[in-house]
């Protein structure tokens, strides 16, 4: 039969928030139930009969309390088939009642490891007779129900309550998916917990929480968020957020959190930034980013990792754009900004705090550690005869720190905490300066005094040779040619100044 009635039910679970309103309904429905342990004694406390699994198997629970519901008597009962002439004459033979329901939430193994419990705490944390009991129900979804999580008391209580405990068979299909859902992930956790270092080399990464999307990266794609938004940012007004939008928040956020010590402001459209600052205040940061490139700003997405006052969002106000991320606004800057209705307006609440990287290709998936190296003014080795000045010293790295997240091949022009122009993702490094002098012209702004950052080695010395001509002195970059000797020398010969740092910073 498609549908079932319920007419006995296991129940063992950790949690025990919103499952008496389910205990009652079973109770009253003339189920026979079925515990263990905590939740026997929580049902007991509820006036409603229960036996004891021990009294089913004439077991006791053992080996403090790691071996209690695994026994043929329980699992015989849930993976029993109710239609198999053999199955029924074991049933009658071994006196093993049929169990039409299991309801279990497993140890919180993750909570347990993010709580710092020492090892010992958090390997009893790992649960064995629960995980057994939702692989048993879901595997025999053609007759038995499957509860998994406290997520999912709610629903179930409704659907048994609107269907006088019978449940249809496409219904324990999907719960039983479900049921594979947590178990899965439940695996995974612990598989990535005893294997820290990766000397397992296996690809197992489970995010349960989703949103779906308006649609992908156009609209006759479907897109799907996998995590939890809301640990990271507060949405505060405006439209939801849009595939297109959390990849440039994703390559916003990675871009603000190089600076740490002072207030920055940033502009990306399609992940690179075509305005990034400093100043003394958030007002004064995005004037100077929005100055290096006022077309592309339209529509863009902006973050700053200072909070946004009033002065600086009537600025913000006159430009068009989707999305504007902060740590905080005043109460006058958020009357300002929440004029244009569909504006996205986001708190950020935490930095990032993944060290890897996933990506789809091909029929497989390749991870690389996030690129956490920030070049500092301690890893610049000089090679040519000019020194550099401290002021420009802060201007490489200001400009390695931007060049770090535009796409390769790029070249990042910056000067005073400014990017002044950058080109960006050009199949040679001479297009991609060609068109940061280009557009630095285009803007009207002068490019004498400012430095030049590469993403990677030169390979011959026609750049800085354009570089000198565009009336650029200073150049940051890897270092690594064989022919790195032919750039020096021609800085030397034209009193230019060049720095290694040692690291590429390709981004594809």
């Amino acid at each position: 039969m498609s549908v079932k009635k319920i007419t006995s039910a296991l129940i063992s679970v950790y949690h025990k928030d919103n499952l008496e309103p389910i205990i009652n309904l079973l109770h009253n429905n003339g189920v026979k139930l079925f515990s263990t342990g905590g939740t026997q004694k929580f049902i007991e406390e509820s006036g409603i009969p229960v036996t004891p699994v021990e009294d089913l198997t004439s077991y006791p629970s053992i080996l403090g309390g790691r071996v209690k519901t695994l026994h043929p008597k329980v699992f015989g009962g849930i993976l029993s088939r109710r239609d198999h002439a053999g199955d029924k004459d074991q049933m009658k033979k071994f006196d093993i009642p049929a169990i039409d329901m299991v309801v279990v939430d497993l140890y919180p193994f993750e909570d347990t490891v993010a709580s710092g419990a020492d090892e010992q705490d958090i390997i009893e944390k790992i649960d064995i007779g629960g995980i057994s009991l939702i692989r048993a129900a879901a595997k025999n979804y053609t007759d038995v129900f499957t509860v998994s999580s406290m997520e999912q008391y709610k629903d179930v209580e409704e659907m048994l309550q609107n269907q006088n405990c019978e449940t249809s068979v496409e219904q324990r299909k999907l719960y039983a998916a479900k049921a594979f859902d947590v178990s899965s992930h439940y695996d995974c956790a612990i598989f990535n917990y005893l294997n820290p270092e990766g000397k397992v080399k296996s690809f197992k990464n489970s995010i349960r929480k989703s949103k779906l999307l308006r649609y992908g990266e156009n609209p006759h794609q479907e897109g799907i968020y996998f995590g939890d938004l809301e640990e990271m940012f507060e949405q505060i007004h405006g439209k939801e957020l849009s595939y297109n939008n959390l990849v440039d928040i994703d390559a916003a956020v990675c871009l603000i959190e190089e600076f740490e010590d002072e207030t920055a402001f940033a502009i990306l459209k399609h992940t690179n930034a075509c305005g990034c600052a400093t100043g003394r205040t958030v007002k004064e940061a995005y004037l100077k980013a929005f100055e290096a490139d006022t077309v592309s700003a339209f529509g863009g997405v902006l973050i700053t990792n200072a909070v946004v006052d009033a002065d600086a969002a009537e600025e913000l106000h006159k430009l068009f754009f989707e999305i504007l991320s902060a740590p905080g606004y005043t109460d006058e800057a958020l009357e300002i900004l929440k004029q244009k209705k569909n504006r996205i307006l986001l708190i950020k609440k935490t930095d990032l705090d993944t060290n890897k990287q996933y990506k789809s290709i091909l029929n497989g998936v390749i991870e690389q550690d996030r690129d956490l190296k920030t070049d500092t003014i301690e890893d610049l080795e000089l090679v040519t005869s000019r020194q550099t000045s401290e002021e420009e010293n802060r201007a490489l790295i200001f400009a390695s720190k931007i060049c770090k997240h535009t796409k390769s091949n790029t070249i990042v022009l910056a000067k005073n905490g400014q990017l002044i122009a950058s080109g960006v993702g050009q199949t040679s490094r001479v297009d991609a300066l060609k068109q940061a002098i280009e557009k630095a012209r285009t803007f009207g702004l002068s490019l004498d005094g400012t430095v030049m950052a590469s993403d990677a080695f030169f390979p011959f010395p026609d750049c800085v040779e354009i570089a000198d001509s565009a009336g650029i002195k200073a150049v940051i970059q890897p270092g690594g040619s064989i022919r790195d000797k032919d750039s020096i020398e021609y800085c030397d010969k034209n009193k230019m100044a060049m720095v290694f740092t040692g690291t590429r910073h390709f981004k594809h």
